[in-house]
C-alpha cells in the first residue's frame, strides 16, 4: 500500500509550525533537526541553520500524516512558508523507483533518487506541471 503525505516548506519555522498543527489536530510529532542528522555541508546547511528540522512528522491518524521541513537558504529564494510538496512512501522499492523516474520524465531534477545521510534512499524532483515530489524508500539495499 502506498502512502502520500503533504509535506510543508518552511525557512526556520518549521517546528514552530508543526507544534502548532499538534496543538489543534492532536497526534504525535517526531522531529529530526539538521545537526542530528549531520553531513550539514554535503546538504548545503549553514551553521546558523544546524537547528531546523530536516524533517517532521505529524501522525494524527492512520490516514493523516503531516509533515514539514525547513528549506536550508543555500537552496533558493523561491520557497515561502508553507508552500506545499508531496510524500510518497511504500514497502515496494520497485514501484516507487519507477513512479520516480516517471514524475521526473519531462519535469526537473532536484535530488537523485540515491542513498542520504539518514541511510534510506531518498529524491526529489519537480514533474512536468511543477510539482514537487519527495520519496523515500527505507530501507532500501544498497546499490
Amino acid at each position: 500500500m502506498a502512502v502520500l503525505n503533504p509535506y510543508l516548506n518552511f525557512r526556520g519555522t518549521a517546528r514552530e509550525a508543526l507544534t502548532f498543527y499538534q496543538a489543534i489536530l492532536g497526534g504525535e510529532l517526531t522531529t529530526s533537526s539538521y545537526a542530528e542528522m549531520g553531513g550539514l555541508e554535503q546538504m548545503g546547511v549553514k551553521e546558523s541553520e544546524a537547528e531546523w528540522l530536516m524533517h517532521g512528522m505529524l501522525v494524527v491518524s492512520d490516514s493523516i500524516n503531516l509533515m514539514g521541513a525547513d528549506v536550508p537558504t543555500a537552496h533558493g529564494d523561491s520557497i515561502e512558508n508553507g508552500h506545499i510538496s508531496l510524500s510518497g512512501s511504500a514497502d515496494d522499492e520497485a514501484f516507487l523507483r519507477d513512479a520516480f523516474a516517471k514524475l521526473a520524465d519531462g519535469g526537473e531534477l532536484h535530488v537523485p533518487l540515491e542513498k542520504a545521510p539518514w541511510g534510506d534512499y531518498f529524491g526529489q524532483t519537480a514533474d512536468k506541471f511543477g510539482v514537487k515530489w519527495l520519496v523515500n524508500i527505507a530501507g532500501a539495499p544498497s546499490s
